[in-house]
């Protein structure tokens, strides 16, 4: 097993995380000494399928239409703008292909060949994020879109807020998209389960600031946060920070590697202990 990162400096010291997948002739996993869950979404709470086959080719078939319809919106022209920046700033040789391609474009789609490409490269750019949440917002308002979370996360949202821990999602989606997602489930609106959201403008998953910031936000010591994700690096990031973390190793997600944490299959499977 690899050793434990060092705790940074003000982090409660925890005992390391054994990689076993769960307690002998239990099936349950215990994490001890938590006042929050923090949740990923993709893979975690809601099949990696629905993003991947869903919602970006949803977005990518729908973006040209929206911003005919919403470039004269404020909000909308910020975003193209800081679009527009980082594309200018992009130093990939496709991009700067791209851009000589499009160089002449003007008005509300000047950006779109780049917004396509940032898409197809599932690039993380804020921006993006936001514009893919507006898109998806018309989608879900239409009843096009529908979250599939998987079937024991509802039960156990509601079993975890009723114990009185806290909960929160940090996901690479907007802030925007995460609720609209948790808005519109086979089980209801379940946003107000969730006190608070995170994304990528608080920081990149891959880097431990980024917990660090969250648990400042949340008010707690670092190591009385329990964050689930179905990506060993973000793990590593907030075991680095400080986090108690673990693996969520779902059907159909695309890593399955935990690296040295516990793995968890379903949230029956989590006992929580003050």
């Amino acid at each position: 097993m690899n050793e434990p990162s060092p705790s940074p400096s003000g982090a409660a010291a925890r005992p390391a995380i054994p990689s076993r997948a769960a307690e002998p002739n239990t099936g349950l996993i215990t994490v001890e000494g938590i006042d929050w869950l923090v949740l990923d979404i993709e893979g975690t709470t809601c099949p990696v399928s629905f993003v991947a086959a869903t919602l970006f080719p949803y977005a990518s078939e729908h973006l040209e239409s929206f911003l005919k319809d919403s470039a004269e919106q404020p909000e909308v022209q910020t975003l193209l703008q800081e679009v527009a920046d980082a594309w200018e700033a992009d130093p990939d040789p496709t991009v700067s292909l791209l851009r000589d391609q499009h160089q002449s474009g003007a008005g509300p789609l000047a950006t779109l060949p780049y917004l396509q490409w940032l898409i197809r490269e599932d690039r993380k750019l804020a921006p993006l994020k936001e514009l893919q949440g507006l898109v998806w917002e018309r989608g879900y308002a239409r009843g096009e879109l529908l979250a599939p979370l998987y079937p024991d996360v509802p039960e156990a949202l509601h079993r975890w807020k009723a114990s009185g821990l806290g909960l929160a999602v940090y996901s690479s989606g907007s802030v925007a998209a995460q609720q609209m997602l948790y808005a519109h489930t086979p089980a209801g609106d379940l946003r107000t389960l969730f006190s608070h959201w995170f994304d990528t403008r608080t920081g990149a998953k891959k880097e431990p600031v980024s917990y660090t910031a969250i648990a400042r936000e949340l008010g707690s010591e670092v190591g009385r946060i329990l964050f689930i994700s179905d990506a060993l690096a973000e793990l590593k990031a907030a075991d680095a920070a400080g986090m108690q973390v673990l693996f969520s190793d779902r059907e159909g997600n695309p890593e399955r590697d935990p690296g040295p944490y516990r793995v968890i299959h379903s949230y029956a499977q989590l006992n929580t202990k003050p």
